[in-house]
C-alpha cells in the first residue's frame, strides 16, 4: 500500500499552510489555543507545535505541565522532513521562554526557507509589557540581532518596540520612527499593536513595499475596555497574519479587520462575565473565542485606519 497524499500539500488552499510554534493550555485560550482556531476559520491549514503544554495559563494560582526544549522541537522538524511534509507558506511564533529554544526556531526558519524561499515569518516578539520584562534579558539581544532580520511581519507592543529599537516612544511620531527602524533591520510589515499616547490607545502600522521606499503608515484609535484579558496578543497576531495574507497590499485594511474582531470578542467576553455575576475588573479574563466565530469570519469594521501623509 502506498501512503496517501497529504491533501493540504497536494491540493493547497488559496490561503496557505501555517506552522504555529506557541504555548498550549489544556483549559483556556492562550498561545496556540488562541491562534489556531481563528486561522482555521479564515481558511488556513495550521500545524501547531506546542512549545509548552500546561494545565492552564500561568495567571492561575498553580499550573502543571511540560516544556518542549530545542532538541525536541528539532526532532519534530526532522520527523516532518523525513516524510516530505516540510512545505509551509507561513510560520507564526509567540512567547518563547529561552535562548536555546529561540535559536532552534531560527534554525527552523532557515530550514523551511530552503524548501520555500517565499516563506512568510510572522513574529510576535513577546518580551514584556508596561515597562516590565518577563523573559530573560539575553532574549532581547537575540530578538534584536537574529530574529528581526528574518521576520516578514513583526507585531510588538509599545514596550517591545522600544526594547527592539532603543527608541523611547512618547508620541505618534516616535511610533512611526520605531517602525522605520525595524523596517531597516528586516521586516517589511510592522504593527505596533498597542501604544498609549496621552491616555489614548492606538495601533500604529507600517508597510514598506520595497527596500528604500517610504513606508505606508497608519493608525487606528482603539476603544479601551476596562478589563484585563489573556490570549489577546496571540489572537491579534494570528488575525493580522490571516487578513494581511488575504490583503497583501493593504495592511491598514487587514489591521481594521483584526482590530474589529478583537474588539467584538472582548465586548462579548466582558458581557458574559457580567451575566455570570462576576466582577470583570477583579482578575484576568479568559476570552470567549468559540462564541465569537461570526466576528472572526466576518468582522463588522467599526474602527477605521487613518493614513499618515
Amino acid at each position: 500500500m502506498t501512503t496517501p497524499p497529504v491533501l493540504s500539500l497536494a491540493l493547497p488552499s488559496d490561503t496557505g499552510r501555517v506552522l504555529s510554534i506557541q504555548s498550549h493550555t489544556v483549559q483556556g485560550y492562550v498561545g496556540n489555543k488562541s491562534a489556531v482556531f481563528p486561522l482555521q476559520l479564515l481558511g488556513y491549514d495550521v500545524d501547531p507545535v506546542n512549545s509548552v503544554q500546561f494545565s492552564n495559563h500561568t495567571g492561575y494560582p498553580t499550573f502543571k505541565g511540560q516544556v518542549l526544549n530545542g532538541e525536541q522541537l528539532w526532532d519534530l522538524i526532522e520527523g516532518l522532513e523525513a516524510n516530505d511534509l516540510l512545505f509551509y507558506t507561513h510560520v507564526l511564533t509567540g512567547y518563547i521562554g529561552s535562548v536555546s529554544f529561540l535559536d532552534t526556531i531560527l534554525k527552523v526558519i532557515n530550514k523551511l526557507r530552503t524548501i520555500n524561499p517565499n516563506l512568510t515569518y510572522v513574529c510576535d516578539p513577546v518580551m514584556g509589557d508596561e515597562g516590565k520584562l518577563y523573559v530573560p534579558e539575553e532574549l532581547v539581544h537575540v530578538y534584536r540581532e537574529k530574529v528581526v532580520p528574518l521576520a516578514s511581519m513583526l507585531t510588538p507592543n509599545q514596550f517591545e518596540a522600544e526594547k527592539l529599537t532603543g527608541l523611547r516612544i512618547n508620541s505618534e511620531e516616535d511610533g512611526r520612527e520605531a517602525c522605520a527602524i525595524l523596517h531597516a533591520a528586516g521586516p517589511s510589515k510592522v504593527v505596533i499593536t498597542s501604544i498609549i499616547i496621552g491616555g489614548i490607545l492606538l495601533l500604529i502600522g507600517s508597510h514598506q513595499k520595497g527596500k528604500g521606499l517610504k513606508p505606508e503608515q497608519f493608525k487606528i484609535e482603539i476603544h479601551k475596555i476596562p478589563a484585563y484579558f489573556t490570549g489577546t496578543g496571540d489572537l491579534m497576531t494570528a488575525l493580522l497574519l490571516g487578513w494581511s495574507n488575504k490583503y497583501p497590499d493593504n495592511l491598514d485594511k487587514a489591521a481594521e479587520l483584526a482590530v474589529s474582531t478583537l474588539q467584538a470578542l472582548l465586548r462579548r467576553t466582558l458581557d458574559d462575565y457580567k451575566r455570570a455575576g462576576y466582577d470583570p475588573t477583579s482578575s484576568s479574563l479568559e476570552i470567549r473565542l468559540i462564541q465569537s466565530q461570526g466576528e472572526i469570519r466576518k468582522p463588522n469594521v467599526e474602527l477605521k485606519a487613518e493614513r499618515y501623509s
